[in-house]
């Protein structure tokens, strides 16, 4: 599945490190339109990457708008009588959740609007405000629920994307699925959302990088910051990586459901530590629409939410603002 939204791509550190205990034991690959990495720590030395990658396989086969025969995919066509299983569930009741918070801020009915724009996997539109207003009329999460095991939409035009936050949701999915291996050291990280359990068996937590938000579609950025994580996720999301331009104006691909258009405000990334990858990748989607007031507001109102946020000033240069849960776990980078 390919993600919508721009996901910064974590580096992680030191987990290729031979212990004199113990030794880790890496998998990687891809799923969702991108890679993915885990490492974790097993006396059974087991390997797991076969049911992993069975797991992100269905998990696909759920929530991704890129499958046609996908449950979202068939939602989205108007198929009659489909069933949602519960990664849909999951996901449609947590964009519920993060919606209301965020006083609709973060949207999954903006798929139209991502396909207008040339970010999904519809055909590009040309950007004019007409266009814009004819598809702000069927954008609303007010405009679906689900009932039972059901989808019920006012409008059948209304499409949901899941993509801003379903890669931190498989990030979810796996950790539990090493929680029942009995697995208590390890670090989950697909498309660049990441979820670490415990610490290493040296001791040591696992370590993670926050790149510089600068516009870059290719390759990594320098490093902003250098996380510590133990028993703990993060998601980030940026306007530097998702865009599009069109006579000469930069479209991201963060989306305004309230206007139609593009955000278009100082913060430059937003990332967000929490208990679990999905409400760290949902939040960071809605707190990156928010702006920097906002998100400042609404992060005083969620305490459960921790952020590390990056805006420009009136210079163009780069500031921060961090909440007090993270400050012993963040530290500048120096490169």
């Amino acid at each position: 599945m390919t993600k919508i939204r721009c996901t910064f791509v974590f580096i992680l550190f030191n987990i290729l490190s031979i212990y004199s205990q113990e030794e880790p034991i890496k998998i990687e690959g891809y799923a969702q339109g991108t890679t993915y990495h885990i490492t974790y720590f097993d006396k059974q030395n087991r390997d797991m990457k076969p049911e992993i990658e069975k797991i992100l396989k269905d998990f696909d086969l759920s929530v991704s708008t890129y499958i046609p025969n996908s449950i979202i995919s068939r939602i989205n066509s108007n198929e009659k009588n489909v069933i949602v299983d519960k990664y849909f569930t999951d996901c449609f009741k947590k964009a519920k959740e993060v919606w209301r918070n965020t006083k609709g801020a973060f949207d999954p009915t903006v798929y139209p609007l991502v396909n207008a724009y040339g970010f999904g996997p519809g055909k590009k539109q040309k950007i004019e405000k007409k266009k814009i207003d004819s598809i702000l009329k069927f954008v609303g999460f007010n405009l679906i629920t689900l009932k039972g095991n059901k989808i019920i939409k006012k409008d059948p035009r209304v499409a949901l994307d899941f993509n801003a936050f379903a890669q931190g949701y498989s990030v979810d999915v796996v950790s539990e699925f090493l929680n029942s291996k009995d697995i208590t050291a390890y670090i989950v990280e697909i498309g660049g959302e990441v979820y670490a359990k415990g610490k290493k068996p040296n001791g040591n937590n696992w370590t993670i990088g926050i790149e510089k938000p600068i516009d870059n579609k290719e390759s990594s950025n320098p490093l902003k910051a250098i996380v510590k994580l133990e028993d703990l996720a993060i998601a980030t999301s940026g306007n530097y990586r998702r865009f599009v331009i069109e006579d000469g104006v930069k479209y991201v691909h963060h989306i305004d459901p309230k206007t139609g258009y593009p955000t278009k405000n100082n913060l430059l990334s937003a990332s967000i530590f929490s208990k679990q990858c999905i409400s760290s990748d949902a939040n960071a989607t809605g707190v990156l629409v928010l702006g920097l007031e906002k998100a400042k507001i609404f992060l005083e109102q969620h305490p459960e939410l921790q952020a590390y946020l990056i805006y420009s000033d009136d210079k163009g240069n780069y500031q921060v603002y961090e909440t007090k849960g993270i400050r012993s776990i963040v530290t500048e980078s120096e490169e």
